[in-house]
């Protein structure tokens, strides 16, 4: 995760991963709206991806399929992680 956020030069994963971080469930619109109300340049293709990514790769997403949009929460045993990794970093 730490080389994620390396990797991260607008800031725009920290800013999606506290947002996971609030115990929130969000679908890849609603993560849109958010960054794009918080002036990132988006796209709608773009944070699909990247939330994918965080789901596929970093394994710290729980996805819920049993509807029309996919909705993503933060799993509950990498919450004390994610939250220690963006404090200190």
């Amino acid at each position: 995760m730490i080389k994620y956020l390396g990797r991260d030069e607008s800031g725009i994963r920290k800013v999606v991963l506290n947002l996971f971080l609030t115990g929130g469930k969000f679908t890849t619109g609603e993560v849109y709206d958010y960054l794009d109300k918080g002036n990132f340049e988006v796209s709608y293709r773009g944070v699909s991806a990247m939330v994918g990514l965080m789901n596929t790769r970093l394994g710290i997403l729980s996805i819920n399929v049993s509807g029309d949009h996919n909705v993503y929460s933060l799993k509950e045993n990498y919450k004390n992680i994610v939250g220690s990794v963006l404090e200190n970093y």
